[in-house]
């Protein structure tokens, strides 16, 4: 794609379908939209495709929309609030995908289908059988207005399927994998109004896009052999085709499709645990799109680093290791205040000042809390050895010390230094150690503070002689 291609104004979309959380996938294709809209100057719609009556769920429309408003992506028409297109609910658009139908059977370009989930499968193992690929037959295509009158009198609700016409190459040059051909022979008559009377993905989800004045559509690679059957239904209906790009989809670190054996996979659960906006955007920016920037972006600069020039093929490998990395890079780029909120347990500025820059989540905050006011979990094996070989010797002169020092770690480390000879790290890894339960960790001074001068001198004389 050119550049001036790509700062034209576009319209994109993100059709999600309300049958549970939003998927990390699907956070990301919704984001590239937001982003290229944005840059653009264009539009961001949100459509809610929810023809599957069974499984969508107004619950998980409100919260997929939540979790898109606290990544911030923002649709200008939608569901909520309207717009030219209204509604945005697909279980809304019931009369005007009839029309649409009726045009169709009007114009010989679709037909009923009585076929039974047991005919179909037949007809696919025979297929297979024969070394065919397997697609519909076309049986009921023919089928005369008596012999449609008999299947209905034994009460069979047909389906309608589009009629594919023969010897029709269908042609479009994808945003991301380029120029794409296919031959309409090789596509079977495929099902756009369901037995119940609902509408296909196939059907509402192309004239939607189309009526609603999305110019590029962006989605999984997975969707890509959909694309001819949808231009082909937009065709016969004399409807303008919308921009295709599909991107490679999101995977795990072993390649598979990213799911739940490969841990946290939705935006909610990614929010439940503490991340935060600023790094699930700034680690999706990465995935299946090359930046022109290596360092950490606000989401207000990203539209301008977007390029859909850049989007890639290849499945994109989503790794944790990185997403903590934009994670740390966020938190230090917030204030105390900003901090103390995420942490959200009524710390105190001292306490969240000193842990910021040892946490990555909230929970990671809580051992600190425990090493300030609570009590210590039992000592790892490298906390054990620093003790042991600090001895209880050392931790006598140590209580003695504090009892002369307090909360003081420096005179508490001069008068110590004196009475046993030793210093740098053999001085303060066993200090550390006792009154921490950890080697490593925030400042020990400031910490030392914050803890009450008992708990503290208690600490250390646990590890002295006779005690």
């Amino acid at each position: 794609m050119s550049a001036s291609k790509d700062s034209l104004a576009v319209i994109t979309r993100f059709a999600p379908s309300p049958t549970g959380s939003l998927h990390l996938g699907n956070a990301r294709t919704a984001f590239f939209s937001h982003l290229w809209a944005r840059k653009s100057g264009g539009r961001f719609i949100l459509r809610i495709e929810d023809t599957d009556v069974e499984r969508s769920q107004l619950r998980f429309r409100d919260e997929l929309m939540a979790e898109m408003r606290w990544l911030g992506l923002t649709w200008d028409e939608g569901p909520d609030i309207g717009g030219p297109s209204a509604p945005y609910s697909q279980a809304e658009r019931g009369d005007f995908y009839a029309t649409l139908f009726a045009q169709l059977a009007a114009n010989g370009a679709a037909y009923p289908c009585y076929c039974t989930a047991q005919d179909l499968e037949l007809s696919r193992k025979l297929q297979r059988m024969a070394g065919k690929p397997p697609r519909y037959a076309g049986t009921c295509r023919t089928l005369s207005s008596a012999q449609r009158a008999e299947r209905e009198a034994r009460g069979l609700k047909p389906t309608l399927r589009f009629a594919v016409p023969s010897n029709q190459i269908i042609e479009f040059t994808d945003v991301v994998h380029g120029p794409q051909r296919f031959v309409s022979g090789d596509i079977g008559d495929f099902i756009i109004r369901r037995d119940d009377g609902t509408s296909a993905f196939f059907f509402c989800n192309a004239v939607d896009d189309s009526v609603m004045g999305i110019t590029q559509v962006l989605r999984g690679d997975d969707h890509l052999t959909n694309t001819p059957r949808q231009l082909m239904l937009l065709d016969a209906l004399g409807l303008r085709r919308p921009g295709y790009g599909h991107v490679g989809l999101l995977v795990g670190a072993d390649g598979a499709p990213l799911s739940k054996r490969h841990g946290s996979t939705s935006v909610h659960e990614f929010r439940e645990r503490g991340f935060l906006p600023a790094a699930i955007l700034n680690h999706l920016l990465r995935l299946g799109h090359t930046s022109d920037v290596d360092g950490w972006l606000s989401a207000a600069t990203m539209p301008a680093h977007f390029r859909a020039d850049h989007l890639g093929r290849a499945p994109a490998r989503f790794d944790e290791s990185q997403l903590l990395h934009w994670q740390k890079e966020t938190l230090e780029r917030m204030s105390a205040e900003q901090v103390s909120a995420w942490l959200g347990s009524g710390d105190s500025a001292d306490f969240v000042e000193l842990v910021r820059h040892n946490v990555v989540l909230p929970g990671d905050a809580i051992p600190w809390r425990a090493v300030v006011s609570g009590d210590l979990p039992p000592l790892g094996k490298d906390e054990q050895s620093v003790i042991a070989a600090a001895g209880p010797e050392f931790f006598a002169a140590a209580t003695d010390a504090f009892d002369q020092s307090s909360s003081d770690l420096k005179q508490l480390t001069k008068i110590l230094k004196e009475r046993t000879g030793r210093k740098g790290a053999d001085l303060f890894m066993p200090l550390r150690a006792a009154l921490t339960g950890q080697i490593h960790g925030p400042e020990l001074a400031p910490l030392l503070k914050l803890m009450p001068p008992e708990t503290a001198r208690r600490r250390l004389k646990s590890h002295a002689q006779n005690t």
